[in-house]
């Protein structure tokens, strides 16, 4: 390993966690290209177990002979930016997390058919923006018998910084890929989809029917305005969760980890 301490915010090497955005990590014209930013030990360790390769390493001083020493042994020769917490926190935008941060290459992504093969249940994310949300349902969906995960382009990656903390390193155990394709494609590989959405002719979630679906794609929209009628009305069932003291809706996360549970394969 090569440690290297930061002096100042033009330092060469730093970009990828101080300056370049986002979208600009992501690189959507060259997938092989992209980089995504993995924040604390313990979700760089879940990448680093799930075969992500590491590309440099951000980390306070003091952690480089304390929570960051089993990752520096595991990451092999590659740079290792340090400096003072205030220096770095000027870098980033943002105190770190247990003190270090992972430049990862990404993966370029599977298709619809190979995510979904073999798969019984799985969730389709539609245009759902933000990043604790997301991390939160591929949380949910690692944790309760969900295969893959489907996002429409209207939906956050989940290789933002954030979604990653969030999700403990979940988008790292769970499948999944874009979805470009219309929800009712998902009807040709064999699944019934679900809408979860309030509408005049929805079934409770814990109907019968639905239990009995050998492969089903739950539809998830934003809270706020939730899924748009033309992805409604392509769906096979519009289901609900029954609740009490008129709330009618959860959180999209919340909902997400109901629906997971009730309707996940026997």
């Amino acid at each position: 390993m090569a440690i290297i301490n930061i002096t100042s915010l033009e330092q060469s090497g730093v970009e990828v966690f101080g300056t370049l955005t986002e979208a600009q990590l992501r690189n959507r014209l060259e997938p092989s290209k992209g980089i995504f930013i993995a924040e604390s030990p313990k979700v760089i360790n879940v990448a680093l177990n799930a075969g992500y390769e590491p590309l440099s390493l951000l980390c306070e001083q003091r952690h480089i002979d304390g929570d960051a020493a089993g990752i520096i042994a595991r990451c092999g020769d590659i740079p290792v930016y340090t400096g003072e917490r205030s220096l770095l926190a000027q870098l980033t935008g943002y105190v770190l997390t247990r003190g270090v941060l992972c430049a990862m290459r990404r993966r370029v992504l599977p298709s619809v058919e190979q995510v979904c093969k073999g798969a019984k249940r799985v969730v389709v994310i539609d245009g759902v923006t933000d990043t604790t949300n997301i991390g939160a349902i591929f949380r949910s969906a690692a944790a309760l018998g969900i295969d893959a995960v489907l996002l429409t382009p209207t939906s956050c990656d989940p290789l933002n910084r954030r979604a990653v903390r969030v999700s403990m390193g979940s988008v790292f155990l769970v499948p999944w890929t874009w979805l470009e394709a219309p929800v009712n494609s998902l009807n040709s590989l064999g699944f019934k989809t679900v809408a979860m959405a309030l509408t005049d002719n929805s079934i409770p979630l814990d109907s019968p029917q639905l239990a009995a679906e050998p492969r089903l794609a739950l539809v998830m929209g934003t809270e706020g305005d939730g899924l748009p009628k033309e992805t409604i009305e392509q769906t096979d069932y519009v289901v609900r969760i029954p609740m009490s003291h008129s709330v009618d809706s959860l959180n999209v996360a919340a909902a997400s980890a109901v629906a997971f549970w009730e309707l996940r394969a026997k």
